[in-house]
């Protein structure tokens, strides 16, 4: 192979490092959720509607970042085993909107307390303005990566 070759160094390129992270925070995340009979995906679900009662299949799904597909059989197996409500009747057009159950929420506080063990495991040995500077930087990389290029 060729040295010269113009490549991307793995060991300073953002994107392949914010990939390593996402990776490593996606295991340590499933390693605490597993025990509590949780995906990372039903996880999502009820942190969102928790925070958003109401969304829709398809904003559940965005907000998971997993199909409509996906997210709908999800959705059907939560209501059958209780943790989730949904109306029988769209208020509005088809989107039946759904809420937690009290079991729902008993399930996401113990959920929330897990996963926020990890990104209090993530972030041991930043101080508090690295940490603030790294949403920072996130944040407008998405925002970037968001915009339409030029």
């Amino acid at each position: 192979m060729s040295q010269d070759r113009a490549g991307i160094d793995l060991d300073t390129s953002l994107g392949y490092l914010l990939k390593e992270a996402s990776s490593a925070l996606r295991i340590a995340m499933e390693e605490v959720l597993k025990p509590l009979g949780m995906t990372i995906t039903h996880y999502s679900c009820l942190e969102l509607l928790a925070q958003r009662p109401g969304l829709s299949n398809s904003e559940l799904a965005r907000g998971a970042f997993v199909t409509r597909q996906s997210m709908n059989v999800l959705l059907q197996s939560l209501e059958r085993d209780g943790f989730v409500s949904r109306a029988d009747e769209a208020p509005v057009g088809k989107a039946l909107p759904t809420s937690l159950t009290p079991k729902g929420r008993k399930s996401l506080a113990a959920a929330t307390a897990a996963v926020r063990s990890v990104e209090v495991r993530m972030l041991t040995g930043m101080t508090p303005a690295e940490q603030s500077a790294a949403l920072r930087a996130l944040r407008s990389m998405i925002d970037s990566l968001r915009r339409a290029p030029d």
